[in-house]
């Protein structure tokens, strides 16, 4: 294999989260990535900084991600649109994007990396302030945030682990959660 002419870092990120969502976070290795881009795997040193480095700047782009389907849900006005919009696309992205939903995990600590801090915490900014423009108690956003995620995360994880194998509708069930969340969030208010 010669140098590819031309390599990115986007290129690296892509082939990367490519390999992560259709084998597993476990499977995206450096040699994975080269051998998918076509170089040896020393050439994504120049890129990356070893494997660490690559699931970092993969976190980034999970991150960005994730920000996005927050800024969509964020154009609701109600606090409970919000909240079902925001769940059920952070849903979406966790089931077609699992290598990429897997990267965001562990969420690192202030003052350990903060430029992935803080795209990590740039959609939880995004979806507090939506929730408090609608008149969610600034004081119980972050506590409305964190049960929001363990609710979806919980589903999300039974889901992909077959945890669900009775035959009703895991749609419905799904739905029913977020009225339980949306019905705590609206008692707060």
């Amino acid at each position: 294999m010669g140098k590819k002419v031309g390599l990115t870092l986007q290129d690296v990120v892509d082939v990367a989260a490519a390999i992560a969502d259709r084998d597993g976070l476990e499977a995206m290795t450096l040699r994975a990535v080269a051998d998918q881009l076509g170089v040896k795997t020393p050439s994504l040193y120049n890129h990356v900084a070893g494997l660490s480095g690559l699931r970092r700047e993969l976190a980034l782009h999970a991150a960005s991600q994730l920000a996005a389907v927050v800024d969509g849900a964020a154009t609701q006005a109600d606090p409970a649109e919000v909240i079902r919009r925001t769940a059920r696309d952070y849903r979406r992205f966790a089931l077609e994007h699992p290598g990429l939903y897997q990267a965001l995990l562990p969420a690192p600590r202030p003052g350990a990396d903060d430029e992935l801090y803080n795209a990590m915490a740039a959609p939880v900014a995004t979806l507090a302030e939506t929730l408090v423009a609608g008149g969610v108690d600034e004081t119980q956003t972050l506590h409305t945030i964190r049960t929001l995620r363990a609710v979806v995360h919980g589903f999300i994880d039974l889901e992909t682990k077959d945890g669900f194998g009775m035959p009703e509708d895991i749609e419905v069930s799904f739905e029913r959660a977020l009225e339980v969340v949306i019905d705590g969030v609206m008692v707060s208010r």
